[in-house]
Parts: C-alpha cells; structure tokens; sequence
C-alpha cells in the first residue's frame, strides 16, 4: 500500500473512520530531516499491511498540524479509533517507527 496524502478534505474518512491504526508522517518541504525520513515512511506503507501510512503537509494543512498539537517535525503519530496512541519527533530509525504500530 502507498502512502495516502491526508488533508482535512479526506481526514475524517482516512484517519478517523478507518479500521486500522494510522501512522501519520507530518512534514514540510522545507524539511532536511523531513526527507531524510520521507524513503523509511514509504517503505513501511509498502511492507505493512495491518495499518495506513498518511502524510500531512503542515505548510498545506496548518489546520490539522494545529489540531495535533504539531512544534517540530518531522513528527510521527498513531492514531487508534480516533485518537493518538503514540507520537515521536525526528529522525528515527525503521525499527523504531515499526515498533510505534505494535
């Protein structure tokens, strides 16, 4: 599965109503870390199939980056039945993120 582009258009359908937790990549184009990240969020949306990877532009969705308290990025975030389980900020490695959806 690849990555899906989460804007507050299609949040509550992908994030909210889905039936599987959420790993939300939120990121700038700007970003050094950001894409240094960006390759490993793919990889992971290839390679797992029991959750959705989502991105969020925070220079596109201010809204949503707001709404999730969002200070440095890149930051990562599992969202559950409507709600955060875990979140991390920066670089970190492919293990780690996997570990986050457990």
């Amino acid at each position: 599965m690849n990555t899906v582009k989460i804007t507050s258009n299609n949040f509550e359908q992908e994030v909210l109503n889905s039936n599987k937790p959420v790993l939300l990549d939120f990121w700038a184009a700007w970003c050094g870390p950001c894409r240094m990240i960006s390759p490993i969020v793919d990889e992971i949306a290839s390679e797992v199939t029991d959750a959705k990877v989502g991105k969020v532009n925070i220079d596109e969705q201010p809204e949503l980056a707001s709404a999730f308290g969002i200070m440095s990025i890149p930051t990562l975030a599992v969202v559950k039945n409507g709600k955060v389980i875990n979140k991390m900020v920066g670089v970190r490695p492919k293990d780690s993120i996997l570990k986050m959806l457990a």
